[in-house]
């Protein structure tokens, strides 16, 4: 029988962007966005092939991927659900507030109704309210869960309010983990899972990018109690996206989705590790990795129990 785990869902929300461009809003503080090319359609195009492509790639490998189109102007960033929404064993839903305004509408009844209909859901709790406070908690961006260890990892930006965070977590329990983190121009890192991914047997770190050796020391003793093997990451490689990519469960067995250009930037040490726990699946994703997210902020995991099952 192929392992499985808790860390791994094996079924996923995506969204097919048909008016994607990088969105000025964001840009503000995420250092991660660069300049598309001048020909909006073409953008728009690529972005949407480069969607289709990534979502037979994991159905080809046995994840369960719910598409969903998005065919409107207002939403650039839709391509990236797993901001706005996280799901948790025992058939819980969040739904979380967003720091930019022109990113509050990717949330979509369509996608909570879907949950609803084909998976056990239990509740869904609502931030999205606290916006009006200027409280803001990017879902699985702003956080990186350990399901296995009940631990939520979070780097202090705009898009993470601790206040929320330790609401969150006592809503969910876990236990809240916070640290600065600043990429190799000190500047801080918008979102935690640019440098971070958590798998069942490894965890994917940019430890360099914590710059309180104390702090640096207190997340990487968490990880470990896990008994994980722990890569470190460069700055250089978290520019890549290295730390963006997320763990799956596939038909045969434990996967890593992360991009081809993220995948470039791992050395053979490291890749050699990864291979030891997982089966790593590029994608190709260059367009959308314009927008400052990769293969992770494409994917909404569901870490909920379907009604019946559900096939490939």
């Amino acid at each position: 029988m192929p392992r499985t785990s808790l860390q791994a869902p094996a079924s996923v929300v995506m969204i097919r962007p048909h008016h994607f461009t990088p969105n000025t809003l964001t840009a503000q503080d995420n250092h991660f966005q660069t300049s598309a090319a001048i020909d909006a359609a073409a953008v728009a195009e690529a972005a949407r092939a480069e969607v289709t492509r990534a979502a037979d790639a994991l159905r080809a490998a046995g994840v369960q991927v719910h598409l969903f189109e998005d065919d409107g102007t207002a939403t650039p960033d839709s391509v990236f659900p797993n901001n706005w929404f996280s799901t948790h064993s025992g058939g819980h839903v969040a739904v979380y507030p967003m720091y930019s305004p022109n990113r509050r509408p990717e949330r979509r009844q369509d996608v909570l109704e879907m949950l609803k209909r084909d998976y056990r859901v239990q509740d869904v709790i609502d931030y999205s309210g606290l916006e009006q406070d200027s409280l803001f908690l990017e879902g699985t961006g702003a956080m990186v869960i350990d399901h296995l260890e009940r631990v939520a990892y979070a780097a202090r930006s705009k898009r993470t309010s601790e206040i929320l965070l330790e609401r969150f977590c006592t809503h969910f329990n876990y236990e809240p983990v916070v640290f600065d983190a600043v990429d190799a121009r000190g500047e801080p890192i918008y979102h935690t899972n640019v440098l971070m991914c958590i798998g069942t047997d490894f965890a994917m770190i940019g430890l360099s990018s914590i710059p309180d050796a104390p702090r640096r020391r207190e997340v990487a003793e968490r990880l470990r109690r896990g008994e994980r093997d722990i890569i470190e990451l460069t700055h250089d490689q978290i520019a890549n996206f290295a730390g963006n990519a997320i763990e799956l469960q596939g038909r045969d067995g434990l996967v890593l989705a992360l991009s081809s250009r993220a995948l470039r930037s791992l050395d053979v040490g490291q890749r050699a590790t990864l291979e030891r726990h997982v089966t790593l699946l590029p994608l190709d994703i260059p367009t959308i990795e314009h927008a400052g997210g990769s293969v992770r902020c494409m994917i909404a995991g569901l870490h909920l129990s379907a009604r019946t099952p559900i096939a490939a």
